[in-house]
């Protein structure tokens, strides 16, 4: 039995889902690769299939293959990473549609017979997709044109507005297929930048549209540990590897049994808390790869209590902030030896 859970209220995945959808006012196809960032794209879509979602996006063909045996014929997969060599009949025979981002996947998705698919449409990331000067005619089978913002969590950031108009002047020569652009801080950008429907991931997750909590959206995923073992430590003794800690005062002390191959980042220590009987405690010392240890000086703390490390009272933005890292890689470095539940 794991030490370390992650829990997944799929309740308020749900709420999260039905703001995003109330606040960019289109349809809301959510992204769920990477395993829904980690929270377990199976229960994740399933639900969201059923709160009304449709269409999905994963990056990798094989996880478009999971997602379809999981989902059923119902759902629409997009798979971001498009057609690459040798994976047409992959992407045929499960029924998903490659999202193209360069004239060689069009030539290798339409010589192999092909159906529908979507086209990306570089605005200025300079990462995947077609160049606009580069962009195809046209063609049947086409039904979805995106793009990606680059800045949408700074909401005043120019690029936004550049992107923007860049993709309606491009999309435009693609009428009947739907248009998509905005990711989860794309949602709160205005209507202009919603078109006909929005991709987010991170919202859906409980991470807010500007790097921080943001009240419009719910709590989801909660990683919490037990406590291992409780001690004094006395004045001017060490903690942890390299004597990351020394006790300034005797200081009583609580192992996790999380570490960094649980998910719990190195760079947690020294700034990052987690919270111990309702109070936000600092972490002492160096992550270990098993273990981490809490300040619970003054609390009635002891082997078996529980401790969260972001969830409802550490929400993830202030958890990776305090990582010096974003809430994308805090959820996707939860590791595989962690129990996940999902509830609700």
């Amino acid at each position: 039995m794991s030490l370390a859970r992650l829990t997944v209220d799929l309740d308020a995945l749900a709420a999260n889902f039905h703001t995003l959808a109330t606040v960019s006012g289109v349809p809301v196809h959510p992204v769920v690769k990477a395993d829904a960032y980690g929270l377990g794209a199976a229960a994740v879509a399933g639900r969201l299939l059923k709160e009304g979602a449709r269409t999905f996006f994963v990056a990798r063909t094989s996880e478009g293959e999971d997602l379809r045996a999981a989902l059923g014929e119902m759902a629409n997969i997009y798979v971001l990473d498009g057609c690459a060599p040798g994976r047409a009949a992959r992407l045929i025979a499960a029924g998903l549609k490659p999202v193209l981002n360069s004239p060689g996947q069009a030539l290798e998705w339409r010589a192999a017979g092909g159906g529908a698919c979507g086209l990306q449409i570089d605005t200025g990331m300079n990462r995947l997709g077609f160049r606009a000067e580069d962009a195809p005619e046209p063609f049947d089978g086409l039904d979805l044109v995106l793009s990606h913002l680059a800045c949408a969590d700074e909401p005043d950031h120019p690029m936004n507005r550049v992107q923007c108009d860049a993709f309606a002047a491009i999309a435009a020569r693609y009428p009947g297929a739907v248009r998509s652009f905005a990711n989860s801080g794309g949602c709160f950008l205005g209507s202009d930048h919603a078109f006909d429907a929005v991709r987010p991931g991170i919202c859906l997750y409980g991470g807010g549209p500007e790097g921080c909590p943001d009240p419009r959206i719910r709590p989801v995923a909660t990683f919490a540990a037990e406590v291992l073992q409780v001690r004094d430590v006395r004045l001017g003794e060490s903690v942890g590897y390299s004597r990351g800690f020394v006790a300034g005062r005797p200081t009583r002390v609580a192992t996790i049994g999380a570490g960094y191959a649980d998910g719990v980042l190195r760079s947690s220590s020294p700034a990052g808390r987690a919270v111990v009987a309702g109070q936000l405690r600092p972490i002492l010392g160096r992550v270990s790869m098993d273990v981490l240890a809490v300040d619970v000086t003054g609390l009635d703390v002891a082997a078996g209590d529980e401790v969260e490390l972001f969830g409802s009272t550490r929400m993830l933005d202030d958890a990776a902030r305090a990582a010096g890292t974003v809430a994308w890689e805090l959820l996707t470095s939860v590791g595989a030896r962690v129990e996940r539940r999902h509830v609700g």
